[in-house]
């Protein structure tokens, strides 16, 4: 009856180990499925920008600035106030001049291009488990509509 007991105990203590194991991987992979969403919401807010009016936004906004987004029920906005989303991730975003050399390409010298602009979008969050885990996606955004 001992042995049995302590057989049996052993088995569950191993499937409880399993499960909590999984459960830990589980909000790893959820934070990690999360933080890849608001990089991708973050992008298609830079696009959003883009169409509305590229001048009001990229033309106006400093490269040596780290901007947030802001969503007010209704409209996409930018700020320089460090914001965090579900108290948690926080999502951030830098601009960085363009410029072309004589083929037009763009390269790290030449004619500064005022109608395009590197966009870099990070997301970082901290885990008691995976500690710190920074995300980050860069894209050209172009004045396409010339607005």
């Amino acid at each position: 009856m001992i042995i049995g007991s302590a057989v049996l105990s052993v088995a569950l203590l191993g499937i409880s180990n399993f499960f909590q194991s999984t459960l830990r991987t589980s909000g790893i992979t959820q934070s990690l499925v999360q933080g890849d969403y608001l990089l991708e919401e973050g992008m298609e807010t830079m696009k959003l920008f883009r169409d509305t009016g590229y001048t009001n936004y990229f033309k106006n906004m400093s490269t040596t600035t780290t901007y947030y987004l802001t969503w007010n029920g209704t409209t996409w906005a930018t700020t320089t106030t460090n914001t965090f989303i579900d108290g948690k991730f926080e999502r951030k975003f830098t601009l960085t001049d363009v410029k072309r050399d004589a083929n037009s390409d763009i390269s790290s010298s030449g004619t500064y291009d005022p109608d395009i602009k590197l966009v870099t979008m990070s997301v970082a969050w901290s885990s008691p488990i995976a500690g710190t885990t920074t995300r980050a996606v860069k894209a050209y955004v172009v004045n396409i509509f010339n607005n």
